[in-house]
Parts: C-alpha cells; structure tokens; sequence
C-alpha cells in the first residue's frame, strides 16, 4: 500500500478525496479509501463462487509477484451466486482511524430534492408475497425467510454519491458505511456509459479476521426508532421480550455458530441477545468471538463459509432461496450480499449489504427486508421494510417521503 493516514484529523479528508470509482469503507476499527484498479479479478457474469477464496488468493499473490508491497482485495459479493463479484485489487489504499460519533464533520446537505419513487413491488403484492411464504412455514417446508422490497426513484437532476455517501457517514458514524464501485458498463442499445455505485450504512457485521482473532455479529429482529424518547425506549423493551423476534435471531445465530464451528475453536456465544440501535432502528445482536484453528482461513474464506446467513435469506437457505426468486419481483444484485475487504494474510472484514441503494446515472434504487417466520403480520413487515428505507431516504434528503 502506497499511503497510508492514521492522524485523527485526516479522518475527514478521506470522505474529502473519495470519487464515484473508488472503495470507500468506514467501520468501528478503521476507515479506509481504495483508489485505482491494479487488477480487476472478475470480468464474467457466470463465477464458480464455490472457487472465489481461491482466486482471490492466487490474485493476490500474482499482485505481490507484480510489485505490489501489500496487496489488498476489496469490493463486493453478490446474494445470488449467478451475478459475478465485483473485487478488485486497487493501486492504493489510505487508512485512518475509526470515525466516532462525536466527529464534527462538514455539514450534510440536501442530495437531491426532486425524486419520482415507486415500489417494486406495491403495497398489496408485498403483502400477498408474505401470505403466500407463511403457507411455506406452515406446511413445514420453511422455518423462515426473508422477503424484500425495492424503492426505485428517478431524477432529472444528477445524483451527488458523494454527499449520500457524507450524509450516510455523519448518521451512522458507529457503523459500516461503504460504497464500491460497480465498473462501468455500455449499454446494449447505446453509446452512452452507465456509472453504477453501491452505497450503504449497514449496521451488521457478517465476520473479521484479525490474526488469529475472528468476530461475527449477526443481527435479526427490529423494531423502528421513535422520536419519543419513552415510546422509543418502549419499542426497545418490546423486542428483547417478543417471543417472534426471539425466535427469528435464535434460527440466525445458530446457523452462524454452525458455519464458524469447523474454522474456529473456543466459539464464545452469549445464551441471549442484546440490543443496539440505529438512527433508525432497534436490532437484536449477539456478537460471537473465535479462534482460527488454522491461519491459512482467510477472512473471505469465513465470510463465505456463513454468506447468505438466515437474517438475509432464510432457513433453510436452499428453500428461502427458491421462495425469494419465486417471489421477489427484481434481482437483488448486491443488496443482501456482503462488502469488504481481504489482504494478504488473510486478515479482513466482511459486512452484511443492509440498507443501501444501487445509484446508476440518474436512478436510485434502494431495498429493504424483513424477516418472515410463523406469527408475521403482511402489514407489519411492510412498514418494517419502510423504516429501514429511512437510513437511505435521510441520506437522500427525502426526509418525508
């Protein structure tokens, strides 16, 4: 890596020098900017991700064959496995330190205040979609799934990602705010250039490698934040006690514990979940702690080991696959995959892609998801699905829509 920025003053002057093709990740540990593209390692739509760790550790070593002194892979995996990866080693990596709550950073602005929005699906298909995936859980052939809905809003005006990217940032400052660049494509039918950026504030770690330490913190189970401080703290209290939202975390951390159980010893994995918030949700989280049981699991291999965990897709995940494609009206494309990055030592982190938005030339598309399991009300995972479009809608600067 050519530089790299540690004073806590210079944290700022990252989200100052990022561009639309850069990787930007900012997390409690570090932020960091990735300029440049040294070597794109995906080209094709159809990738063998069975074979992914391996190829990106053979590019990295080519890299480091090549000059380059510490070789970094960053960027993004699909949910679906029929959509390529989009990972590359960049040029040059800047890091600093972790950005806090309390950092002053440049005020936020409106992005753009004229949207056209529409749901994909509408309100009465989405619900109708949760009816027909409980038939699912009650004839026995589902314990959950995870079913999503998208906010596609067009402009006339041209879309500022780097003050969605701030505004994310100043939010969500104790959390993953990331964007990666999606690589240009022409279009079919044209000449014309289509700029793609995935953008988020995700508030859930999937897994990190640090040495030999390993982390995961699997989130499942939400209520909306209220700007009443007693009705929010009401809210809280309610979901650590709701025997749906229990349940629901319950089936994701222990399909997590499973897949780290092979790659990791001495797993510690609290017996109950605990409660962080968002600016605008509340989350049941249990974060897990682990040992390497052999330093060559690198993060990705980690990370792929538990990608799609049941808090993005289902259980069990072949079935909650089928039910997702059988009934989600678009492709997911990123949104529910993971972002992060992976070194040459295997260190790294991997974040789950929650409350983001695909941004291509002067459209924004954004998602959302909630947990189906016995017990779910259509109407309470549609407004579920809409405050956590908030994160995305604040950045944008449509406060009230």
């Amino acid at each position: 890596m050519n530089g790299v920025i540690t004073m806590a003053e210079e944290k700022d002057q990252l989200l100052n020098d990022y561009e639309e093709e850069d990787f930007y990740l900012s997390s409690p540990r570090r932020t960091m900017l990735a300029k440049g593209v040294f070597k794109e390692l995906f080209h094709e739509r159809n990738v063998d991700h069975s074979n992914l760790s391996d190829h990106v550790k053979k590019a990295l070593e080519d890299a480091k064959e090549e000059g380059m002194l510490k070789p970094v892979a960053v960027g993004a995996i699909p949910f679906d496995p029929k959509n390529a990866p989009q990972l590359i080693i960049p040029e040059k990596i800047l890091f600093a330190e972790p950005l806090q709550e309390n950092d002053k950073l440049q005020d936020c602005k409106v992005s753009v205040r004229t949207y056209e929005c529409q749901f994909i699906p509408e309100r009465e298909e989405y619900m109708e979609g949760v009816n027909k995936g409980l038939t699912y859980i009650k004839d026995g052939e589902l314990e959950k799934f995870v079913l999503a809905k998208a906010l596609r809003c067009q402009t006339m005006e041209p879309i500022d990602n780097k003050q969605i990217l701030r505004n994310l940032v100043q939010h969500n400052a104790g959390g993953y705010t990331f964007a990666v660049n999606l690589l240009n494509r022409q279009s079919v039918d044209s000449d014309q250039i289509h700029k793609r950026t995935f953008i988020g504030a995700s508030p859930e770690l999937l897994v990190s490698r640090s040495g030999t330490a390993v982390l995961a913190n699997p989130l499942a189970g939400s209520r909306p934040r209220s700007e009443d401080p007693v009705e929010d703290k009401r809210r809280a209290e309610e979901l650590l006690a709701s025997e749906k939202d229990l349940h629901e975390h319950a089936v994701v951390v222990e399909a997590v514990a499973e897949g780290l159980k092979g790659l990791c010893k001495n797993l510690v994995v609290p017996d109950k979940p605990s409660l962080v918030k968002t600016e605008t949700m509340w989350h049941l989280s249990t974060e897990m702690k682990g040992e390497l049981v052999d330093s060559q699991f690198t993060s990705l291999d980690l990370a792929l080991a538990l990608h799609p965990t049941p808090a993005v897709c289902g259980f069990p995940t072949k079935r909650a696959y089928e039910v997702i494609n059988e009934i989600e009206p678009f492709d997911r494309n990123y949104f529910t995959g993971i972002v992060g990055w992976c070194d040459e030592s295997g260190d790294g982190e991997w974040i789950v892609a929650i409350r983001c938005a695909e941004i291509e030339n002067s459209t924004i598309s954004l998602y959302a998801g909630a947990g189906i399991v016995e017990g779910s009300k259509p109407e309470e995972e549609w407004n579920e699905t809409s405050a956590k479009l908030r994160t995305m809608l604040n950045a944008m600067g449509l406060n009230d829509l």
